[in-house]
């Protein structure tokens, strides 16, 4: 992974075109070759990217670039679709590489992971012609707990809480901009999916169509009285 500092514009042109001004800012360069770019605010969620396949190219900057102060431009092109993120670089303030090696991914608390089993082989629960497509579908900011697709063939993706609050509502969407950027998956509809959801994530994630589902976990394991509510 290579973290590089520096003050930068970023410019993403593709299905979608968004611009960011001239700041100091984070690049990170995945071993996928997917790049980041993060601000020091927002938590975790960065202000653009380009997912994998793609490629990255250093070039010179032209004539009118080194005028306005560019030292070097960073082309990122998506093999697939061929959307690209540009970044124009004024000054580079910090560039280190390090080597992670293989991660062996997020481990889930018992009663989560068992959900998560659970609801990939009751995978009707979320709807009639609900199919599963795979458990923990990797994205570049992490794995979506189930990838389904619906009825009519659309991609569903799924995130799993025992306790649903906003964080996990912030989270699932954090992955629906992600896929829906996928020519592959897009249109992709969110799931939100605990044992109990909070008011006010059941409010937040309504308000961003995203469907909640409470589940049950007794039904699921079988034992009498349990029930499943989809809202």
């Amino acid at each position: 992974m290579r973290l590089v500092i520096a003050r930068c514009s970023v410019d993403y042109a593709g299905r979608l075109s968004a611009h960011l001004p001239l700041a100091t800012r984070l690049l990170m360069v995945k071993g996928d070759g997917s790049l980041l770019v993060h601000s020091d605010g927002g938590s975790y969620k960065p202000l653009n990217w380009m997912s994998p396949p793609c490629t990255l190219a250093s070039i010179e900057p032209d004539d009118d670039q080194q005028a306005a102060g560019v030292v070097e431009v960073w082309k990122v092109t998506h093999q697939k679709t061929a959307d690209q993120l540009v970044v124009s670089i004024h000054e580079v303030l910090h560039d280190t590489a390090h080597e992670l090696g293989v991660d062996p991914g997020l481990v889930k608390d018992g009663v989560e992971a068992h959900l998560q089993q659970l609801l990939a082989e009751q995978i009707e629960l979320l709807g009639e012609g609900h199919r599963l497509v795979r458990r923990e579908y990797m994205t570049a900011i992490g794995p979506v707990d189930i990838l389904a697709t619906d009825a009519s063939g659309a991609s569903v993706a799924v995130e799993l809480k025992r306790r649903g609050d906003i964080d996990g509502v912030e989270q699932l969407t954090r992955y629906l901009e992600l896929m829906n950027r996928d020519p592959r998956l897009a249109p992709v509809k969110g799931v939100f999916a605990a044992q109990e959801i909070k008011p006010q994530a059941r409010t937040l994630a309504e308000d961003r169509g995203i469907r909640c589902v409470v589940l049950d976990y007794d039904a699921m394991r079988g034992i009498e009285g349990g029930h499943a509510r989809l809202f």
